[in-house]
């Protein structure tokens, strides 16, 4: 990210997931310069344990702020909830924003008191995830629906979309077995087949994704930020790198996007004898 007038934001993601946040943070401020980082060479990181998940956030924050990040976005469930504190206290005068399970609005918008949250097993075994049920379900039931090989059939789901179904039918049954009206979308890879889900589910069915309310904490944050003030005369970047597979990124951010630019391949130096591409 080179130094310029536009707001800098730096993105990161385990894969292609957020690419949903990206979109939201795209409408609501079109005049920022985003670098988006995913993390295919590890993805997905739901069954990681804490500690590498922290230390790979670490590591992917320190690039983004290392080339120039005005703010960095873990737009990860899994991401946020196991290791944003531990950003936040590494560099404490930095612009950092996480993506949440909304439980609170989720309960909110529910008519009969069910909800379901779907996520990887990362997030919903956070204590950051109980923390939000604790405090926020208000007598509502809520199921925590673990989705695991979720995320990695959306990754794979260009190539080869049969398991895709196969995971959202299953995923369906069990959601309308559970008698819930509305569905958390707990990892920001969902979003991506919020329609297809929706299909499955009905009309009487509403899921809910955070990622509007996110872009709306970014632009907050940057508003307060100095000599940020956006320049009319050329067009933001938007800047996409991949650790692992950059085709695959380029061919998502294409579909979801309809951004049709070249995905750099990022290699750091934990990855150096990985020996995948």
């Amino acid at each position: 990210m080179s130094n310029t007038a536009f707001p800098r934001i730096g993105i990161f993601d385990s894969g292609i997931g957020g690419l949903s946040v990206l979109r939201a943070v795209r409408q609501r401020l079109p005049a920022a310069a985003l670098t988006y980082i995913a993390d295919s060479l590890h993805t997905p990181w739901g069954e990681r344990p804490g500690g590498w998940i922290t230390a790979r956030c670490t590591q992917l924050a320190g690039w983004l702020i290392d080339h120039g990040a005005d703010l960095v976005l873990v737009a990860c469930n899994t991401g946020t909830t196991q290791a944003i504190g531990a950003l936040r206290a590494r560099w404490p005068g930095q612009h950092f924003v996480g993506v949440e399970p909304g439980i609170k609005p989720a309960v909110a918008a529910s008519r009969n008191g069910r909800v379901v949250v779907m996520a990887t097993t990362g997030t919903l075994r956070s204590a950051r995830l109980q923390q939000l049920v604790a405090r926020h379900a208000d007598g509502a039931q809520v199921l925590q629906l673990p989705c695991p090989g979720l995320a990695d059939a959306i990754e794979a789901a260009g190539a080869d979309p049969l398991p895709l179904q196969l995971q959202l039918a299953a995923i369906a049954r069990t959601i309308a077995d559970s008698g819930a009206d509305t569905v958390v979308l707990g990892c920001t890879h969902y979003p991506l087949v919020a329609d297809a889900l929706q299909a499955l589910l009905g009309p009487g069915v509403q899921l809910l994704d955070t990622a509007d309310a996110v872009a709306r904490r970014v632009a907050s944050l940057l508003d307060s930020t100095p000599d940020r003030t956006p320049a009319a005369s050329q067009p933001p970047p938007l800047h996409m790198l991949a650790t692992a597979h950059p085709a695959a990124l380029q061919h998502a951010a294409q579909r979801w996007l309809g951004h049709g630019g070249a995905v750099q391949l990022l290699q750091l130096p934990a990855d150096a004898d990985s020996g995948r591409a």
